[in-house]
């Protein structure tokens, strides 16, 4: 049997999420052991996309033109570099070179999401970015656990360390495994004849003018951008919020985060092409957005353990299924040729809402406005609720 095109980008993105999330809990009490501030914490969670937010769009269309491979090989460089300044870190201003040093070759997400958009129908899409759901549920549930074992006992380095050491091995991974030209499903006579017309819009004008002049891309990237902020405020303040309600340490920390990425990668590992038949991939990302909004916006009223961890499932189900369903919809919202620039518009919205997210969730913090955090982060995604709620123009194209 024919290896699967879908199991080296897998791999890939796998090892990439595991070294993501050794290093993801960790930096809040990393950056408060430098004597860092709240708000501090969340410039320093800022830092990396104000970088992604350049190199998102950038990277995305370079992808499309010299290929998937080269350029996710070049982000996975960066991202290893990142993470050896990150693990000899020696004060607060090294955590901010290392941050940004990864956020200015951050393109690993993106270039993944446009592989799958390569080898995959439509009518497929929504069980493939699942993988990447799986990838990320399962790096959840591993990477945080080590990071709390790690630094409970090596220190704070110890866990940024491992990731660099994971990192090389996705580099190695991609080079190894992921095919140089993926084998491109045939597309219908209808889209291999407005391929041309595409391309050539693809070279004029500004990519974010260029989806957001068009209704159904425009709402799509806006769906995605209210999940993106949603998600960012939860994870920025997250740790900070647990430090404060409960006194949890990193560890008690990536346990927390562990059991949300058991969660997550349960729903993604088998359920989701399931509910995307049922359901579809619009009433999905509605049900999704609607648990979010239950999930974060209860965090004010958790005390007790056992409520923290219901609200968390909660709202891990609902992250689980808004990604795979809304990455769908947007990559069926555009022509073949045009989902790799979309992706790197969604990933450059992804980076502002990882700037706007964290710092406002660090600054309520500051302010002990611990309710007003899961508020905020629930807000966003009710505004996802609204534009799901929202009927299509009269006379718009359905995705295909």
């Amino acid at each position: 049997m024919r290896r699967s095109p879908l199991l080296p980008i897998f791999l890939t993105v796998f090892v990439d999420v595991l070294g993501l999330t050794l290093v993801l809990p960790l930096l809040p009490f990393y950056a408060e052991h430098f004597g860092a501030s709240e708000i501090v914490v969340g410039v320093l969670a800022a830092s990396y996309a104000v970088c992604q937010l350049v190199s998102g769009p950038i990277l995305g269309r370079i992808s499309d033109r010299v290929g998937r491979k080269p350029t996710l090989l070049a982000s996975q460089a960066g991202t290893f570099l990142g993470f050896l300044v990150i693990g000899s870190a020696s004060s607060l201003s090294m955590l901010f070179v290392g941050r940004i040093i990864d956020g200015l070759t951050a393109g690993n997400l993106t270039i993944a999401q446009a592989y799958i958009s390569d080898v995959t129908r439509p009518e497929e899409r929504t069980r493939a970015f699942g993988l990447i759901g799986i990838a990320f549920g399962s790096g959840f549930l591993l990477g945080p656990a080590i990071t709390g074992e790690l630094a409970s006992r090596f220190g704070y380095g110890a866990p940024a360390y491992g990731a660099a050491v994971l990192s090389l091995t996705s580099i190695f991974l991609t080079a190894t495994l992921l095919p140089a030209k993926p084998i491109v499903p045939a597309a219908p006579p209808e889209a291999a004849a407005a391929e041309p017309a595409r391309a050539s819009a693809i070279g004029r004008g500004d990519a974010f003018r260029r989806f957001f002049d068009r209704p159904l891309p425009r709402r799509r990237l806006l769906e995605f951008f209210a999940f993106t902020l949603s998600f960012s405020t939860l994870i920025g303040g997250l740790a900070l919020f647990l430090e404060r309600r409960f006194a949890f340490g990193v560890r008690e920390t990536g346990y927390l985060y562990a059991f949300s990425g058991l969660v997550g990668g349960s729903i993604q590992g088998g359920a989701i092409g399931r509910l995307a038949k049922r359901f579809g991939e619009e009433r999905l990302a509605l049900i999704g957005f609607g648990t979010m909004v239950i999930g974060y916006g209860l965090l004010g009223v958790a005390y007790a353990l056992p409520t923290l961890l219901v609200l968390v499932g909660i709202g891990a189900f609902g992250s689980a299924v808004v990604r795979p369903a809304v990455t769908t919809l947007l990559t069926k919202s555009v022509g073949r040729d045009e989902q790799g620039a979309a992706l790197g518009v969604s990933q450059s919205l992804a980076s502002l809402s990882q700037i706007v997210g964290p710092i406002g969730a660090g600054w309520l913090i500051e302010h002990r406005a611990l309710s007003a955090y899961g508020l905020m982060a629930a807000g966003f995604a009710a505004v996802g609720v609204l534009l799901g709620l929202q009927k299509l123009p009269v006379g718009e194209p359905v995705e295909s």
